[in-house]
């Protein structure tokens, strides 16, 4: 029996038969209505026909191309594919789009004016036949050089003059990294003689100098920019912020994440403080920021400082591994922010024992809307539970609780599985390894030498006896699961090899200058 996800239309049946014949779908596309090119896409898009998707996109009559939209729920087929990052489909998407700009003479007249790519979402499981995913990274190469090509077959060929008319904002999340950077930057310098315009709203960049990052970012047109990642190994510290801030605005910025030790207020002078009120008072000046993620840096004492310029309350806040203290709890605990957190990782903290009561009012108050609630690393112990299950009982809309690295034992886990049945919204709980799996006198938190030493046996039976917890509460639809070295990342797995490579590489100049250093010694 199908689902009601799955069921299909009689008028989607018929596109998926007419497109799995691909030569007479292609031949046929002239005399199909203009109305129902996009339920041919979606069909395509589930059969992986990737030349008709090629013809489709080539050939399309519509104003706009929105990949999310064409791919998300609809009346004739309910099932969202937008998470189908399948590269024979993305790739004829983009090349059929490259070449809508030099197809002539069309049947249609051209009518395309934007094209959105940013409702592509990158997951972990592709249920796709080919297996092959294109991710984020890949999306941004690929454009790019089909930007950068077409420029260049325009200026050798003889075109129709009404092909440099043609001008299509194409919306995409852009990642750039070393390796794609040049290419990346040619694409956006040329961007005013190229028909595809690449317009970028979401910016993210990892592995990148600094004075590349500096550059690159005042091409992408910051004052359309509704989200940046800047992540891992690009080295921007606070000086470096308060500088982007003050050249670059970012009006429409809903969401900023910055990378580890970008503050350190461990080592501040008077100068420091007063850059840090600097940068707080140009967030303020960001009137829809209402994500930040500031994660391993170190800011205690300084919260308050930072968050109570913001004129818009956040939804979503990560201040993971930031050594918080008692005073930066209580002003998240009484802050605006608080009854409007939907998002809250404060990973890190030893919360039992440091600010127990006022981590509660905190959960107490972001009840009615928090979504996700991440307590990775922070020394929550059995006798912690009861306290645990009382205060997360308020939080009626909690989707997802990730709980990983905290020194639990099996029959702890299973209270709190059986507590955590009752939330009604539940979708995704991480739980860590139970504590009793590992050998006797492991210290947390567990470093990652040790982290995958335990007893594989007992822990596939303890996490059988969780999942049945679940199954007879009904609750099958929540997903529980022990990723060791953290959830999912779909632009981090991407790019790990280039990351790998860097990270040797770093660690090889290191050696050299600690062995010159010795050297000059002796």
């Amino acid at each position: 029996k199908e689902s009601r996800a799955t069921m299909k239309s009689l008028r989607f049946i018929s596109a998926e038969a007419f497109v799995s014949n691909a030569e007479f779908a292609r031949k046929s596309l002239s005399s199909i209505a203009h109305n129902l090119f996009p339920l041919l896409f979606k069909a395509s898009y589930l059969l992986e026909q990737g030349e008709v998707i090629h013809d489709l996109v080539k050939n399309w009559p519509l104003v706009d191309f929105n990949v999310g939209k064409l791919l998300g729920t609809t009346v004739d087929y309910q099932e969202d594919l937008s998470h189908r990052t399948c590269t024979v489909c993305l790739e004829s998407c983009l090349t059929g789009l490259r070449d809508y700009v030099l197809n002539h003479p069309s049947p249609y007249v051209k009518r395309l004016k934007v094209v959105d790519l940013t409702g592509i979402k990158d997951v972990e499981v592709q249920f796709c036949e080919c297996k092959k995913t294109m991710g984020r990274w890949a999306r941004t190469q690929l454009l790019s050089k089909l930007c950068l090509d077409l420029l260049v077959y325009l200026q050798q060929m003889q075109c129709n003059p009404g092909t440099f008319e043609i001008s299509i904002d194409v919306l995409i999340d852009l990642f750039v990294t070393e390796r794609n950077y040049e290419l990346v930057v040619q694409a956006l310098l040329k961007k005013c003689y190229c028909p595809l315009k690449i317009c970028c709203v979401s910016f993210r960049s990892d592995n990148l100098a600094l004075q590349k990052f500096f550059y690159i970012i005042k091409l992408t047109e910051p004052s359309l920019l509704r989200k940046l990642e800047i992540v891992h190994n690009v080295r921007l510290e606070m000086e470096h912020l308060e500088i982007l801030f003050n050249s670059i605005h970012f009006p429409l910025l809903m969401s900023l994440t910055l990378p580890a030790r970008t503050f350190n207020v461990r080592r501040f002078t008077a100068t420091d403080e007063q850059m840090l009120t600097n940068i707080g008072e140009k967030l303020g000046e960001m009137t829809q920021l209402t994500e930040l993620s500031m994660p391993f840096s170190i800011l205690t004492g300084r919260i308050q400082g930072l968050l109570s310029p913001l004129k818009t309350p956040l939804k979503k806040l990560n201040v993971s591994n930031c050594s918080l203290n008692h005073a930066d709890m209580a002003y998240l605990a009484n802050s605006f922010h608080v009854n409007h957190l939907e998002d809250l990782d404060l990973s890190g903290h030893n919360i039992p024992d440091l600010y127990p009561s006022t981590f509660f009012k905190l959960l107490s108050h972001s009840s009615s809307v928090l979504r996700s609630l991440t307590l990775e690393d922070c020394n929550i112990q059995d006798t912690h539970v009861n306290m645990l299950i009382l205060g997360l009982s308020p939080c009626q809309k909690l989707e997802e609780f990730k709980f990983l690295g905290n020194p639990l034992s099996s029959h702890a886990l299973k209270q709190l599985f059986t507590f955590l049945c009752e939330l009604p919204m539940l979708k995704n709980v991480e739980f860590p390894v139970p504590m009793d799996c590992y050998p006797i006198g492991i210290t947390y938190p567990i470093d990652d030498v040790s982290l995958c030493r335990f007893d594989h046996q007992k822990y596939e039976s303890v996490a059988e006896e969780l999942k049945f917890i679940l199954l007879q509460a009904n609750r099958e639809d929540v997903k529980a699961s022990t990723p060791l070295f953290g959830s999912y990342d779909a632009a981090v797995q991407e790019t790990n090899n280039e990351l790998g490579a860097y990270l040797i590489k770093s660690f090889k100049e290191a050696v050299e200058k600690f062995t010159i250093s010795l050297n000059k010694m002796s």
